[in-house]
């Protein structure tokens, strides 16, 4: 097999792969685990006395396919998620 029979099979191999990663089963199923990965670790960290939560998933299907989670500090008087860092010295 030559270089060039190699380069072409490879690029087949990609193909595929990609054309996988964008079935809209495989997405749904991505998004379900990592929902679920994001309510476990907030339980944890609940339990464990955090004041912080996953708050956000970013997805990125691409090869390899990345899950990114975002992070943030709730409110310690109730589990509200603080959307930016200024505090209100009247509430």
């Amino acid at each position: 097999m030559g270089l060039l029979d190699k380069a072409k099979e490879l690029t087949n191999k990609v193909s595929d792969s990609i054309t996988e990663f964008s079935s809209d089963e495989i997405i749904a199923n991505t998004i379900m685990k990592a929902v679920g990965k994001q309510e476990k670790v907030n339980a944890l960290l609940k339990v464990k006395g955090s004041n912080y939560r996953v708050s956000d998933i970013e997805l990125q299907m691409g090869i390899p396919p990345t899950v990114t989670f975002g992070v943030r500090r709730i409110n310690e008087n109730s589990d509200h998620l603080i959307e930016d860092d200024s505090v209100d010295e009247n509430s």
